[in-house]
């Protein structure tokens, strides 16, 4: 199982669907990206296979950052998930 996480402006937490193969991950990920060049406020709708009556609709232009991950079944470091890092500021 593929894990697409988007980092969302002003939200703390990744919203994430998963995808059963590599290739309809990455078919998102392009999708996703495609969506974050053309620069419109376009609502991108995903559906999770995963889950199957999970879905999300957002605006291209408030996604800042779209990452795959693959689910193993083996927890990460410290048993925490892949996500996206970031520092603040003093």
């Amino acid at each position: 199982m593929f894990t697409i996480d988007l980092s969302i402006r002003n939200t703390a937490f990744p919203v994430s669907v998963q995808r059963k193969t590599a290739e309809d991950a990455e078919a998102v990920y392009q999708l996703i990206l495609a969506a974050m060049r053309s620069g419109n406020p376009d609502i991108v709708e995903l559906k999770c296979e995963g889950k199957t009556e999970k879905k999300i609709a957002v605006r291209a232009s408030e996604i800042s950052g779209v990452q795959i991950a693959e689910k193993d079944g083996v927890s990460a470091a410290g048993g925490r998930p892949p996500g996206f890092f970031a520092l603040a500021g003093e």
